[in-house]
């Protein structure tokens, strides 16, 4: 019995301690301006390609920031942690064939344990540069192990940059490419052969890689640009009206779902009516006599609204003759 109030304190903290280490895209608050970059969510994919005179290094970032990853955290038999956001995937090939070594490991995640936590950090750009619109989100709880075989903490800083004329969404890998590594590095191959650079350089891509490497703190960081809308100061306020559609939404379901509640019913007791008294024509029709008498009811109605109406201004009692 003296454990409950132990309990109670720690079990009202959890909402907290939920806030305090994770990243809401939904609920994007930063000096009074409140942003939405939940469309962004959703598992999306980009790669930078290195080459040297001796090894070529093909790295692929997987992210998804409004969920973690689950699946799409393992590829070609590597395996990252499925409660990550961002995972990388690296492969480094020696030019003459000789040499071969491929790697997972996360940028940014929660783990299950306690440790490794997000520590998000959402700052305004126009904070940091009047003439710039947007946010910048840095996320931690990643792991990057140095060719000194060093354990480093890993992160990602995500430029939101405000773009009216973008989703977001512009020319990021289809899902079944996200899904499917042989099909995603045939791709990346064919398309950094075909152009002579990796994704980082078509414009086209709203998503775009800047750069990975060690920081100030001795971090390794990974570096994203992202062109949408979502991340304009005003957007949400801008676009607060065109939300109201969903509540004609809920009507137009109340509306289908009552129609279809009086749809059932009147075939069933029709059906009901067939069988047990063998009705025919307004008989099969559940309480048929009053369906029948529905317009005399509504012309009564009517009648009496009207005549109440007219009769407002009368002057009761006899007329002059």
């Amino acid at each position: 019995m003296r454990i409950q109030p132990t309990l109670s304190p720690l079990l009202c903290l959890l909402p907290t301690l939920v806030t305090a280490t994770g990243f809401d895209c939904a609920h994007v608050n930063a000096d009074g301006y409140k942003y939405d970059l939940s469309d962004l969510g959703g598992v999306h994919s980009l790669y930078h390609v290195d080459e040297t005179e001796e090894y070529i290094t093909n790295t692929t970032y997987v992210l998804n920031i409004c969920n973690i990853l689950r699946g799409a955290s393992m590829r070609n038999g590597l395996k990252c942690g499925t409660s990550k956001n961002i995972c990388g995937f690296k492969s480094t090939k020696a030019v003459d064939g000789s040499e071969e070594n491929d790697v997972a490991f996360p940028i940014v995640g929660l783990d299950h344990m306690g440790y490794g936590t997000k520590d998000p950090e959402i700052t305004r750009l126009k904070k940091l540069d009047s003439s710039r619109e947007g946010l910048m989100v840095k996320l931690w709880g990643g792991e990057y192990i140095t060719d000194k075989k060093e354990k480093k903490r890993a992160g990602a800083v995500i430029e939101f940059k405000c773009d009216p004329e973008r989703s977001g969404l512009e020319g990021l890998q289809s899902q079944e490419e996200t899904e499917n590594p042989e099909r995603r590095s045939f791709t990346a191959l064919q398309k950094r052969e075909d152009s002579g650079s990796d994704e980082g350089g078509d414009s086209s891509r709203s998503l775009q890689f800047t750069s990975f490497g060690p920081g100030d703190d001795n971090t390794y960081i990974l570096k994203l640009d992202w062109r949408t809308k979502y991340s304009c100061d005003d957007y949400l306020s801008d676009n607060k009206g065109k939300s109201s559609g969903g509540h004609w939404g809920f009507f137009t379901w109340f509306i289908i779902i009552l129609f279809l509640c009086v749809s059932a019913y009147l075939i069933f007791g029709s059906w009901l009516n067939y069988n047990r008294y063998g009705a025919r024509g307004w008989d099969l029709l559940p309480h048929g006599d009053t369906i029948r008498d529905i317009p005399y009811i509504l012309q009564d109605w009517f009648r009496r609204v009207v005549n109440t109406l007219q009769g407002t201004g009368s002057r009761g009692g006899y007329s002059a003759v």
